[in-house]
């Protein structure tokens, strides 16, 4: 035991070097995975635009998720509106764009809930 001690320095490098490679996957998944969400809301926005009946093309899209890949979570009717959410609160301004993938998306959700209270309460006192 006494000569692992000796080397423990060294070894702590190789742990940080771990732990940093770490933090940089966990950051390039969430990147990743902001770019999927905004992709979608962007797919769905444009469908819903362009359906006569929006609403049924996301209900259509929830039903094919249950029925053909059930174990996949996150795609419900009210994810799939925050989705649209998120791409139509962002596009259009490039300053945002390039920052959204620093903010993970528990973090989005909280800053879309507190727009849309805001836009509620803005209205009421117009």
């Amino acid at each position: 035991m006494t000569k692992l001690l000796q080397y423990e320095q060294q070894f702590k490098k190789v742990i940080d070097i771990i732990e940093s490679r770490k933090a940089r996957a966990y950051r390039k998944v969430n990147e990743e995975l902001i770019l999927m969400y905004r992709d979608i809301g962007k797919y769905i926005s444009i469908q819903s635009y362009n359906s006569e009946y929006g609403d049924s093309f996301v209900l259509k899209l929830v039903d094919f998720f249950k029925e053909k890949y059930p174990n996949l979570k996150g795609f419900t009717r009210r994810g799939l509106y925050r989705m649209k959410q998120f791409y139509e609160l962002y596009k259009g301004n490039k300053k945002v764009s390039t920052l959204l993938t620093q903010l993970s998306w528990s973090n989005h959700l909280k800053i879309m809930s507190l727009v849309k209270q805001w836009m509620r309460g803005y209205f009421i006192w117009i």
